[in-house]
């Protein structure tokens, strides 16, 4: 594993691309990047920006003084443009986001990490021994709390429900009706009832799984989808991106890759069907591809400065795919968490809905690599294999975990991978 130098207090105070792509709009773009967040009683976050910390933690410097700041924002070769104070539309365009944020992985590396000393950091052993106590934690224990693991899957050869044949049931062929692998009944374990809120709801743009998460999910919340390789986390981000885009007054939106390149993410998207190459000649997408060792580098920075750049570029949702690679560039358990924690309460900060895409565990399905993000997020949706014992097809399933202030589905339902992207069958059951 490779690992980077973590950045500390005084290292690299001024970074070039900041005099350049920021100037002016600095002081007011990173002035609520620590503001107040609501306290989260699974992660220990503290309410307060300058209390979000325990005694012991060292809160990161963001590089330069706003105050220092007197440079003027134009729209030169970088593509950046802004225009803080102005009514008319976004300050940063599409090519002046991915130039700002690709410019924050430039400059000298940061100085040595300290020693790796658990003791210290914002979380310290109480944290680790709480990780590995609570469910899923350092023994997979997530799969008793949130709907059983692998044995429960294997009663009567896991899927073998016999009669009707097919693979979904249902007399004949994949979706056949009575019995088979997946038989049809069971819409959803919670009530659909009258359920009335306040919070404003946006749908994921997941067929199927939308319908199992009442008026939808709140708006600014932060998620995540934990699943290992080939399940279609990188597919089930962009459709999340695209239900924004596909709106004639939708906002925009933010592509953020550690994996693959930028012509990648738009080709994939365009064979499902899905114009992210008019989205982002438009300037209503912007996708960034960054090394994952020159993000977690320039990570102050960069949590410094995506909250400014996302409120100027106008954007509704954001993906960043996939955390993993950045979880993995610290080898101190006690730096790895603070980092991502600092982290995603930047993200929260910034008003925008976020999709995180992670790993799962090797051991277990129900809890990410780490074992971080899932206790950050105010969402949780596994995507996980389920392998039959007598070598039949492998079937994909999806959960929804938790998702703070909804009311959803507990129930693991069979999706597919198709030239459209992911499709749940909520109306089908797992036997």
């Amino acid at each position: 594993m490779v690992a980077v130098s973590d950045r500390t207090d005084g290292d690299d105070a001024e970074e070039d691309w900041f005099e350049s792509a920021v100037g002016d709009a600095k002081s007011e773009g990173t002035g609520d990047a620590d503001a107040g967040v609501e306290e989260d009683p699974e992660t220990g976050g503290d309410g307060d920006g300058e209390d979000a910390a325990p005694d012991g933690a060292t809160e990161p410097v963001a590089p330069g003084d706003p105050e220092d700041a007197t440079g003027s924002v134009g729209s030169g070769d970088d593509g950046v443009g802004t225009s803080p104070t102005s009514d008319d539309g976004p300050g940063v365009d599409a090519e002046g986001f991915r130039t700002a944020m690709e410019g924050a992985t430039e400059g000298d590396p940061p100085a040595d990490p300290p020693a790796d000393d658990d003791d210290g950091g914002l979380f310290g052993d109480d944290f680790a021994s709480a990780m590995e106590e609570a469910p899923g934690g350092a023994g997979g224990g997530m799969a008793e709390e949130f709907g059983g693991g692998e044995d429960d899957l294997e009663v009567g050869g896991e899927f073998d429900v016999g009669g009707g044949g097919g693979d979904f049931g249902m007399g004949g062929g994949d979706f056949g009706m009575g019995g088979g692998d997946f038989g049809m009944g069971g819409g959803g374990d919670f009530e659909e009832e009258e359920y009335e809120t306040d919070i404003d709801r946006i749908d994921l743009g997941i067929e199927g799984l939308d319908d199992m998460i009442q008026l939808g999910v709140p708006e600014r919340s932060l998620m995540v989808i934990i699943g290992s390789a080939g399940t279609g986390k990188t597919t089930f981000g962009i459709q999340f991106l695209n239900e924004e885009l596909r709106k004639e007054d939708g906002g925009n939106a933010v592509f953020i890759t550690l994996e693959e390149s930028s012509e990648r993410i738009i080709d994939s998207a365009v064979e499902k069907g899905y114009p992210f190459d008019e989205y982002s000649e438009n300037g209503r997408l912007a996708i960034v591809d960054i090394d994952p060792i020159e993000m977690a580098n320039s990570l102050a920075t960069i949590r410094s400065e995506l909250p400014r750049l996302i409120r100027e570029f106008d954007a509704e949702r954001l993906v960043l795919d996939s955390v993993s690679l950045l979880e993995m560039m610290y080898d101190s358990r006690a730096t790895r968490r603070n980092e991502i924690y600092d982290f995603t309460r930047s993200l929260k900060n910034s008003g925008v809905t976020t999709m995180l895409t992670s790993e799962a565990d090797a051991d277990s399905p129900y809890t990410s690599r780490y074992g971080i993000v899932e206790y950050l997020t105010d969402a949780v949706f596994i995507l996980q294999y389920v392998r039959p014992s007598d070598f039949r097809k492998t079937r994909l399933a999806v959960e929804i975990q938790k998702i703070r202030d909804a009311n959803h589905s507990r129930e693991t339902k069979p999706y597919e991978i198709t030239n459209e992207g992911l499709s749940v069958y909520r109306q089908a059951n797992i036997f």
